[in-house]
């Protein structure tokens, strides 16, 4: 099978957006990562922060409790919340379509955002996910990041942010191994990882 699309889940802190930076280089692929943020802030017509703000998170447990009170009722909104807000699950909603129109594209590597769930069973996409050792993660983080408090947590919150937007927005569990074609360690190396996926993805092409 001939691959057109990629989709890169990864741990945070295990080097998968790297990978797949490397592996869009190597088969001169696009590459849909931050470029994402940029593109759904311009067809949302917000302010990129604002749309970095609820990049693969989820609204907090009351936003979800009453936006549909102040969606259904105009003078409930006044004082909760304004009728037309960007929030978590608008940038959700968003992200699928620009990674449906990715995958019509084709030749295109999108990391992480549910494109594994967004992309489920389509033909020509493989699909990976990217962990690595607790240590590992950690130094790889605290070079990026030495002024962070603690990286433990940060690595910690970040997984639990990335396995809640699957678990909300598709029904699914982040790390199910049915989700992916390869899960892989960064151990080896990222550029010995890349390699190994290239293979996979052009192997009998």
């Amino acid at each position: 099978m001939q691959y057109k699309v990629l989709t890169v889940a990864r741990e945070y802190g295990s080097g998968g957006a790297e990978i797949a930076g490397l592996v869009a280089q190597k088969l001169g692929w696009k590459l849909l990562d931050r470029d994402l943020i940029y593109k759904i802030a311009g067809r949302a017509g917000v302010n990129a922060d604002v749309a970095r703000a609820c990049d693969e998170h989820v609204d907090s447990w009351l936003h979800r409790i009453t936006k549909p009170l102040w969606q259904g009722d105009v003078a409930a909104a006044v004082t909760l919340a304004p009728l037309d807000v960007f929030d978590a699950e608008s940038m959700s909603r968003f992200t699928s379509e620009v990674i449906e129109e990715a995958y019509s594209a084709g030749n295109c590597v999108i990391v992480g955002r549910g494109a594994q769930c967004v992309l489920e069973g389509r033909d020509r996409v493989f699909h990976v996910f990217i962990y690595a050792p607790w240590s590992a993660r950690v130094r790889r983080i605290q070079q990026r990041l030495e002024s962070h408090e603690s990286v433990e947590r940060l690595m910690r919150e970040t997984d639990t942010e990335r396995s809640s937007y699957v678990r909300l927005y598709f029904g699914r569990d982040w790390a199910d191994p049915h989700l992916y074609d390869m899960m892989i360690s960064s151990r080896p190396g990222c550029r010995a990882v890349t390699d190994l996926i290239v293979a996979a993805l052009t192997c009998g092409s």
